[in-house]
């Protein structure tokens, strides 16, 4: 592509700092500058001039409506379109876009999940500009990044909370680095990288299957002949069809001003993943969501269906959200980076030590980021970690821990690492190697979180990450606020060795698949939810509620709210497989297995095969019908209970196991049956 054609498109539907820049007064781009620094203020004179200078931009693009896009709790976003078209004094049409409609928009505040923070009959919530992200034009509208909230002021979405820790972390960790002589840093801000995997399947074959359509997954399928096994797929030549694909997805978020920059196969047929460079935190979340979006916009138009579950397909690696995680200074500083001098790597373990210690104090909050179904599906297998939460350090970073430990010896080996490969000298090595099993691994510069699912937004996880973060900071603080100037770099060393001789359980550099680090991490105290709700149990646990209120960010009603919400999302989505499982089993499966019992017992030859076959058929209906009345009467008894946990608890202990032996009996079928009889697409089928 040309620079020129780059420089044109990039960016080109984004209303972002250049754009502002040119086609504001200077004095009110200076106005919003200022803002993004938790500094100053917008009256709506100045709201009026942004507005106007946004309308006619978006005009110029073709727009003719607005929107606040904002995400709610269902886990998506959502958008309310409004025409700029409205009618002067004299009824004749004009088109008009206010400070006041850009600043705030009313929709409706009762459809959406609240957890009990609105009735029904409480209609009113209201959307708020979010002027730390940009706004964006998506098929002819302009879109505007939004909070939303309650008429009573409780946030019912994933982006105020998230707004609220950012600026949180921002003055704990400037309070600190002033303390430790950064007196220059004005701003500290987390940034992230999101990697997306996600899974195309053919249009015209998702549409055969009814499970597939109504809960983002096979509950049934046999496993194909071969799958993974022969690693021919992961970063192959990507096929042409999906070349296309991902040429015009490029296109898409380009002009979004997204910088995607990799794409490639992943480990499973028919996955593949894509990943933006690094940005600020509720940006790249924004973006996210807009990937998301996009990546099933265009799979449609090129005859796919993209799959976001994070277990589509079972016997075959699932998709996640890796959210690399870093904080950086307004100076150009990487908290997480070793640097040159001894002052460097001093601060440099002081903040590993930190986010060690904050990790080791809230596993359950970070397993709780994680808590859905589908991840149900997905965590503990061979391509994602397991459910209980660890911190991958390295082994350099972790003989630099024993030594801390044992010795109080805080030097960083800083021998330059190198390889040599085919006579090149000097190639950096990195100073971490790549553990795949740790949910928490360090990465050089970076921590990797890989526990998220692929179709959750990062808001959550960020959220606590920043909020942890915040509070150890804070502790610190409060500490180094009493020592004086002169001794505060031995009180440094100390709080460095403490942390990690204190939090030492949570470094884990082994294997986390092995049966060997359940038992260890028993005995080191580290909590294993390895279901969605029982993580979700502990999301109103005294401590947690204690530092939410602490801190602000949400009330104990909110807590309360926000974990309802996540105990009906976990019921419902158990709820509508269950329901579409037995009716493709009712419907389609059971009058199969009798037509093919039929053919066979039309055939005259006697033998043993034969008999064998009829026996096995008729087996597998008696055992259909049995799991089938189990599930009914088990079904009825837990609609009775009025405590929606229990009920969810039920439902993961008593439903899930029966429609695990229920997809067994189908999935023995489709291995046995006549392919005349059995026409629902197979994996083989969908995967190559």
């Amino acid at each position: 592509m040309k620079d020129e054609l780059l420089n044109y498109e990039f960016g080109s539907l984004v209303f972002g700092k250049s754009l502002m820049k040119e086609r504001l007064p200077e004095k009110i781009y200076n106005k919003w500058l200022s803002l993004l620094n938790d500094q100053g203020a917008l009256d709506m004179a100045d709201a009026n001039i942004i507005a106007e200078a946004m309308k006619d931009w978006a005009i110029e693009k073709g727009c003719t409506h607005y929107c606040h896009w904002f995400q709610p709790l269902t886990g998506s976003t959502a958008e309310k379109h409004e025409a700029f078209i409205d009618k002067d004094t004299n009824n004749n049409p004009i088109l008009k876009f206010s400070g006041k409609s850009l600043v705030k928009g009313e929709t409706d505040g009762s459809s959406f999940p609240s957890g009990g923070l609105r009735s029904t009959f409480e209609a009113r919530g209201y959307t708020y500009w979010d002027y730390t992200s940009y706004a964006f034009i998506r098929d002819k509208v302009l879109c505007i990044p939004s909070v939303y909230a309650s008429y009573n002021g409780e946030f019912l979405d994933k982006k105020g909370p998230l707004l609220k820790s950012i600026s949180l972390l921002n003055e704990k960790a400037c309070t600190l680095l002033h303390l430790l002589g950064y007196e220059d840093v004005k701003r500290v801000y987390p940034s992230i990288g999101l990697e997306q995997e996600f899974f195309l399947i053919d249009r015209d074959l998702y549409k055969q299957r009814e499970d597939m359509i109504l809960s983002g997954r096979t509950l049934f399928g046999a496993y194909p002949a071969k799958r993974q096994e022969l690693s021919d797929h992961y970063f192959g030549a990507i096929p042409s069809r999906v070349i296309a694909f991902m040429n015009d997805v490029d296109q898409q978020l380009w002009k979004l001003g997204i910088y995607v920059k990799t794409e490639h196969n992943e480990v499973a047929p028919g996955q593949f993943e894509l990943a933006p460079i690094f940005g600020e935190q509720n940006m790249s979340v924004d973006q996210n969501l807009v990937i998301m979006d996009i990546l099933k916009r265009v799979a449609h138009k090129h005859r796919f269906v993209c799959l976001l579950h994070e277990k589509p397909f079972r016997g075959i690696n699932g998709s996640g959200k890796h959210n690399n995680y870093s904080l950086s200074t307004d100076t150009g500083i990487n908290l997480f980076d070793a640097g040159k001098t001894r002052k460097d790597q001093l601060r440099f373990l002081l903040f590993i030590s930190l986010f060690v210690k904050a990790v080791d104090k809230y596993p359950e909050l970070l397993r709780l980021s994680t808590a859905n179904p589908g991840n149900d599906q997905r965590l503990g297998q061979t391509e994602a970690p397991p459910a209980i939460v660890s911190i991958f350090l390295g082994s350099n970073i972790e003989e630099a821990v024993e030594k801390i430990i044992k010795e109080g010896d805080f030097s960083l080996d800083d021998t330059e690492l190198v390889n040599q490969i085919n006579g090149i000298v000097n190639l950096p090595k990195d100073n971490t190697d790549r553990n795949r099993t740790s949910p928490v691994a360090f990465t050089g510069n970076k921590f990797e979180f890989r526990m998220l699912g692929s179709s959750d937004s990062a808001s959550t996880v960020n959220l606590f990450l920043n909020l942890i973060l915040s509070e150890v900071f804070d502790e610190l603080n409060q500490r180094l606020e009493k020592v004086k100037a002169k001794d505060k770099s031995s009180e440094i060393k100390k709080v460095i060795k403490e942390n990690f001789t204190n939090h030492q359980r949570i470094l884990f550099n082994g294997d986390g698949y092995g049966k060997q680090w359940v038992e260890e991490a028993e005995k080191r105290g580290l909590p294993n939810f390895d279901c969605a709700i029982k993580a979700i149990a502990h999301y109103n646990d005294q401590k947690h509620i204690d530092l939410f209120k602490k801190y602000s960010i949400y009330t104990e009603k909110e807590v309360a709210a926000r974990q309802l919400v996540l105990i009906n999302q976990y019921i419902n989505t158990v709820t509508i497989e269950t329901n579409t499982l037995l009716n493709i089993v009712n419907q389609n499966i059971v009058p199969n297995i009798v037509r093919e019992l039929t053919n066979y017992e039309a055939v005259k030859v006697e033998n043993n095969f034969i008999r064998k076959r009829i026996e096995t058929l008729n087996k597998l209906l008696e055992d259909i019908g049995d799991v089938i009345e189990k599930i009914e009467k088990k079904s009825s008894s837990i609609c009775k209970n009025d405590e929606r946990l229990k009920s969810a608890l039920a439902m993961r202990n008593d439903i899930v196991p029966l429609t695990e032996e229920l997809r067994s009996y189908v999935d023995q079928f489709e291995t046995i049956a006549d392919k005349d009889v059995y026409k629902l697409p197979t994996y083989t089928d969908m995967l190559f």
